[in-house]
């Protein structure tokens, strides 16, 4: 556990590291590009480390290479016979590693921790499925663990929610080009988290793979396409960004993030735009961006396609005037955690009423006061509620090393912030 110190004053600079998402895009597309690809700025951490070493089971050669990552691509050939991978509680490599599976002639069992033993993939079953891939539960229905038994995906025509997560249909695009026919995939319901799809086109696109596009609802990968091996650069993460924003936002400081590309397709960089309408003072530049705290004020936001800035916006509201509505959230309860229920509790403690609801959260801005934070092996909350405690004194927050999964570097660079 770890006791965060107030901060009397907020003038700082911080430069934050590789995107997450991009990270994991990146490898997974890279592994399966005729060649070797480059990997420039990944990000390491719990999640990307559980992808690399599934991958190394795979057959695939990864090396670390100081702040790169070189990959020897399988061409979409990946070693045969039974593997079993485990993931911890990374549900990105969970549902893409399940997707990728579906490319191994021969049986994957896939595993991960217990919380990850509570969140759905069903879907994501059902679909590889009805692409010619035997894929199913071996504990409870629609849940990991997972086996996959493939002789090799065979393409066509599928519905996929979009209700759940973006995740599963990201998963099968990333792996449709190398189908034995065309893949056609339509979205059936709400999209959530959309802007993870605009980086998995993205990167799919960097590395020679066209998705003919038609919105959020249809997507179209012809047969044939193979992923060229490539020198690609990640960007910084918008995600780990929004913590330093907050500070200064809680502080009434000024804090400058390098390493961030303001006009990024991350969507967690609307995080500026939605302390703009809370009252602070932003400012952009090429690759960097300055927030300056003001008073906040409270408002109301559908957040259902930036899931993971959540529980940063809900620390923000705790100190706002006012009420704070979260919209569309409801698929933030299969996260690493509740992330409707733990901050409602987490706020709870500090003294700030809150509502949940069923896809919704409300607080009441107020002063907090200080409190033991459980984080529930959440990295996003361990490191929001340790923004609060700089400007709140008796904040501590129990399993800090949870960080890890996301942001090894976060304490170090949190230490930044003090003069």
């Amino acid at each position: 556990m770890i006791e965060i110190k107030p901060l009397h004053h907020c003038d700082a600079q911080v430069s934050i590291p590789g995107s997450k998402s991009h990270t994991h895009r990146a490898i997974i597309i890279s592994s399966l590009a005729g060649g070797e690809s480059l990997l420039l700025s990944p990000l390491q951490c719990e999640d990307t480390e559980h992808t690399i070493e599934s991958l190394r089971r795979f057959g695939v050669s990864i090396f670390w290479e100081g702040d790169t990552v070189r990959v020897l691509g399988s061409g979409g050939r990946f070693d045969g016979g039974n593997r079993e991978v485990y993931v911890g509680n990374s549900g990105t490599s969970m549902r893409f590693l399940t997707a990728l599976s579906a490319l191994r002639k021969g049986r994957t069992l896939l595993n991960g921790n217990e919380r990850m033993r509570q969140r759905p993939i069903g879907e994501l079953l059902r679909g590889l499925e009805t692409l010619g891939v035997k894929a199913y539960s071996r504990g409870e229905d629609g849940y990991p663990p997972v086996v996959v038994e493939s002789t090799g995906l065979e393409g066509g025509y599928l519905k996929v929610s979009g209700e759940e997560s973006s995740q599963y249909l990201s998963g099968l695009l990333i792996i449709s080009p190398y189908a034995s026919k065309d893949v056609r995939l339509e979205v059936v319901g709400n999209l959530v988290s959309r802007s993870y799809i605009d980086i998995t086109l993205s990167v799919m696109a960097a590395f020679g793979v066209d998705v003919e596009r038609e919105g959020d609802r249809s997507f179209f990968v012809k047969a044939g396409q193979q992923y060229r091996p490539q020198m690609y650069r990640i960007e910084g993460d918008a995600s780990s960004a929004s913590y330093f924003f907050l500070a200064a936002a809680l502080t009434g400081g000024k804090v400058r993030v390098e390493n961030f590309n303001p006009d990024s397709i991350q969507g967690d960089t609307a995080f500026l735009d939605i302390l703009t309408r809370m009252g602070c003072e932003v400012l952009r530049g090429e690759r960097w961006a300055e927030v300056r705290g003001k008073d906040l004020y409270g408002i109301e936001m559908d957040m259902g396609g930036i899931p993971d800035l959540v529980p940063t916006v809900a620390i923000a509201a705790a100190f706002a005037h006012g009420k704070t509505v979260l919209r569309n959230i409801n698929h933030l309860r299969f996260k690493e955690s509740d992330r409707i229920k733990t901050p409602a509790i987490e706020l709870g403690k500090m003294g700030i009423r809150t509502e949940e609801r069923e896809d919704s959260l409300k607080i009441e801005g107020g002063r907090p006061h200080g409190a033991e934070i459980e984080t529930y092996h959440d990295h996003r909350l361990a490191m929001s509620f340790a923004i609060a405690g700089l400007v709140v004194p008796g904040v501590k927050i129990k399993g800090e090393e949870c960080v890890n999964k996301s942001f090894p570097d976060f304490w170090k660079m949190f230490g930044r912030l003090y003069p």
